[in-house]
């Protein structure tokens, strides 16, 4: 199927949609210039085992070496701002009267481009809590309002004087509980789910699709590349969401 057909099919297949949503995967943020975690592991870090940097025992171990890692992906991601992706993604939303948006990405591009129903598997690593979630999980800590030698050490909760983290997902730990079951909740009820950017090698996200089509959902893949998902995707259209999405709102908003 030509990329053309391929975009025109889902765009028949979004018309007759009820309750559509949407994963979403590395690349989408990739197209924005935030590298993925592997590409995040390149130059200084390049030395150490991700198990290394991002892990509860890595932070009980050393705690500063995994918080400068994490300050120096944040330094990367801030110049960052929504592609056409993303943007599109918002056009859709404000199209139905509701579209989930089940990411795997810990930035807030999606939000920054306006979505609403943006559900973070694995955190914000914009934001900071304690290690020892003292006041409940998460106890979110604006380190702004702190005092500490960064030098030395990552900073400490205000409430108890354990460290404090990003509040993002590490291998090793569940995912955060609310984010999860609403994720289920979205992914047993949708007729399509519109699968953007991801390999479908993480899970528990990579086995979404699947759930969902078990659920009688028709799945379509956006991606350049064949994936996980690609063999039991309804429609792959091959190509960038930054590319395809905004052409998928087009045809939608036009009746092409």
């Amino acid at each position: 199927m030509s990329l053309n057909a391929a975009i025109a099919s889902a765009a028949a297949l979004l018309r007759n949609a009820q309750r559509p949503c949407v994963l979403t995967g590395a690349g989408v943020s990739k197209e924005s210039g935030i590298p993925t975690f592997r590409d995040a592991m390149g130059g200084l870090w390049s030395q150490f085992n991700p198990m290394e940097l991002a892990s509860p025992f890595a932070f009980q171990r050393d705690p500063k070496l995994v918080w400068d890692f994490y300050e120096v992906r944040r330094e990367k991601m801030r110049p960052a701002e929504p592609n056409p992706g993303h943007y599109a993604l918002a056009a859709l939303e404000k199209r139905f009267a509701r579209l989930p948006i089940i990411t795997q990405n810990i930035d807030d591009l999606h939000e920054r481009a306006g979505s609403t129903g943006v559900i973070h598997l694995h955190g914000l690593i914009a934001r900071n809590k304690c290690y020892a979630a003292c006041q409940g999980e998460p106890t979110l800590i604006d380190v702004s309002t702190l005092t500490w030698d960064a030098s030395a050490t990552p900073p400490r909760c205000p409430h108890c004087g354990a460290f404090v983290r990003p509040d993002v997902v590490w291998f090793g730990e569940m995912l955060p509980p609310l984010a999860l079951q609403a994720a289920k909740n979205v992914i047993y009820n949708t007729d399509l789910m519109l699968v953007i950017g991801t390999s479908g090698v993480v899970s528990p996200a990579a086995e979404m699709p699947f759930v969902a089509q078990e659920h009688d959902a028709k799945i379509v893949e956006i991606n350049p590349y064949h994936s996980e998902i690609t063999p039991i995707a309804d429609i792959w259209i091959e190509a960038r969401s930054g590319e395809a999405l905004p052409r998928l709102v087009e045809i939608l908003e036009t009746g092409g």
